[in-house]
């Protein structure tokens, strides 16, 4: 078998799907994507087509390792996120040419349900209690929510205790049976940090993610010692070598992205690594339906798999979700917050192609938000 043809479809609402096509029809998706930049890591992956075409499509490792490392200038987010996708397409060619779902080529299943958790109340949160409620009500028992909006590098008494109060809100909505993560979002410094864990511990939050940006990381562990609250972050990081400071510095959870950790072949193996550490798994997902299968192939492989992001109903999916390019969307049903282990070859997902070309038809050009503060300085989104 070869490989004969890449295609990328820009679709809505942020997302860039990528079809592999072989010599015997045998056809894999993946999801290579920086939100924001999907242009960008469309170009980075015809540049490595070049490579592929004509190669066997079952030597994942052998091809992650050249497209990795092959060039002099590698890793970050856009190499990595083209990798990523190539990674996830290459696997489901893989399990579909064997007839069974990726996990049982990772090793097979560790467990037959994955909890799930899902987003509420938007980038500036408002209305989060009420949101929360209605992600309670749907099914979900886990979900996440940003601490505050743009902050400064210090902060007034008033704005921390009204993320404090914010979170507290939710908390009385939910009850104890159910969690909620909080998601700093790298916006604060580490002193506005050290004050929202302190006032945020008392409500017991499931974990606080990226705390600081990934360019403080070496704050974590002192973080981590000031706060009994789970310390998770991943989301910025591209790979296992990224991944050795935080893990060795004392984080619980750990937060690659399937799409943006050089896909399943280095997610897998974050997530082992990890597991030496005594760390959890809970890969970072807000992004489309084939990231999704490619981050819970992962999950029902990985011993320290704990909860996965999904973006069903995120802020962002505006006009399109999660099941809009789906044949059969009851693979990604949720009863009592958990979906079922999909057991169906490759990723165990198949993609409505035709829902996929019309969509492309209207390529977005998603860009974050740039935040200034009140002085009209830059401010971390």
């Amino acid at each position: 078998m070869k490989i004969t043809g890449l295609q990328t479809y820009q679709v809505p609402p942020r997302w860039l799907f990528l079809r592999v096509e072989t010599d015997e029809g045998v056809v894999g998706w993946g999801e290579p994507v920086v939100e924001g930049r999907a242009e960008t890591v469309r170009a980075a992956v015809d540049e490595l087509a070049d490579y592929l075409i004509g190669q066997d499509p079952s030597r994942i490792e052998d091809h992650w390792q050249v497209l990795s490392k092959g060039g002099f200038y590698r890793g970050g987010p856009v190499l990595s996120s083209a990798v990523a996708g190539i990674d996830q397409a290459l696997w489901d060619i893989k399990g579909k040419v064997h007839g069974v779902p990726v996990h049982d080529l990772l090793g097979g299943p560790v467990r037959d349900r994955m909890r799930v958790y899902s987003w509420i109340a938007g980038d500036e949160p408002t209305a989060a209690a009420e949101h929360a409620a209605q992600r309670v009500d749907s099914g979900f028992t886990a979900m996440k929510m940003n601490a505050t909006g743009r902050t400064r590098g210090l902060e007034s008494h008033r704005e921390i205790r009204e993320a404090a109060e914010r979170v507290g809100a939710v908390r009385e909505a939910i009850g104890t049976d159910n969690d909620v993560a909080i998601d700093f979002h790298g916006r604060v410094s580490p002193a506005v940090a050290r004050q929202l864990l302190r006032e945020l511990e008392p409500l017991h939050p499931m974990f606080v993610e990226e705390p600081v940006v990934p360019e403080l990381s070496f704050e974590l562990a002192r973080l981590g010692e000031f706060t009994t609250i789970p310390i998770a972050t991943g989301e910025r990081l591209y790979s296992r070598w990224d991944f050795r400071e935080v893990l060795a510095g004392g984080v619980a959870v750990a937060q690659p992205d399937l799409s943006h950790a050089g896909g399943i072949s280095e997610c897998r193996r974050i997530a082992s690594l990890a597991e030496m550490y005594g760390v959890s798994l809970a890969p970072h997902c807000p992004l489309g339906p084939i990231a999704l299968a490619a981050s819970l192939q992962v999950d029902f492989a990985s011993p320290n798999a704990v909860i996965q992001e999904t973006s069903l109903g995120i802020h962002y999916n505006k006009g399109s979700d999660v099941l809009d390019y789906l044949v059969d969307t009851s693979v990604f049903d949720y009863t009592g917050g958990f979906v079922e282990r999909l057991t169906g070859p490759g990723l165990g997902i198949e993609i409505d192609e035709q829902a996929v070309r019309r969509a492309s038809e209207q390529a977005h050009r998603w860009r974050n938000p740039v935040w200034r503060n009140a002085d009209g300085s830059f401010a971390e989104w």
